[in-house]
């Protein structure tokens, strides 16, 4: 069966190189397929067979996700959970992936963003250092009830 310059048997093989190269979501699988302008049927085909050979793992993906959302971009769990859902990830799987996240190492990072941003806003009035952590800190995704905790410890 052949899918605009392609055999269904190239598609899945790009798209087994493109999941090798990095988790992918469903969403962003079912996007790249749309790519390949195939039929429904064939792309369900194919979708099921990358889950099958575990190319296509949105439990991983999630775990994956969630570590490198908060150890490198420094996000919370509010961005990243938003963020998931917006790629049409389960709750289920949101959830599973936000358990990677150690909830010591969570606040420890927290308070050293929270000190950094501070030690940055020493030439600025008390009320705007704590206006400026705050949109700093949610703009990241870090819940609020926690943010207010660090900036009222402020003087």
């Amino acid at each position: 069966m052949k899918s605009g310059n392609y055999n269904v048997d190239e598609i899945e093989f790009k798209l087994k190189q493109y999941c090798s190269y990095q988790d992918r979501c469903h969403s962003e699988v079912e996007k790249k397929l749309k790519t390949f302008d195939v039929i429904p049927e064939v792309n369900e085909q194919i979708i099921i067979k990358l889950i099958n050979e575990n190319y296509l793992n949105e439990t991983r993906f999630s775990k994956s996700f969630v570590r490198g959302k908060f150890k490198i971009k420094n996000w919370g769990k509010r961005k990243i959970t938003l963020e998931l859902k917006s790629r049409k990830v389960s709750s289920y799987n949101i959830k599973e992936g936000l358990k990677e996240i150690n909830e010591e190492d969570y606040h420890n990072k927290l308070e050293y963003l929270f000190n950094k941003k501070l030690a940055s806003l020493d030439h600025l009035s008390l009320i705007n250092k704590k206006k400026k952590i705050l949109s700093f800190l949610l703009y990241r995704g870090w819940e609020t009830n926690l943010i207010y905790e660090k900036i009222n410890q402020i003087k």
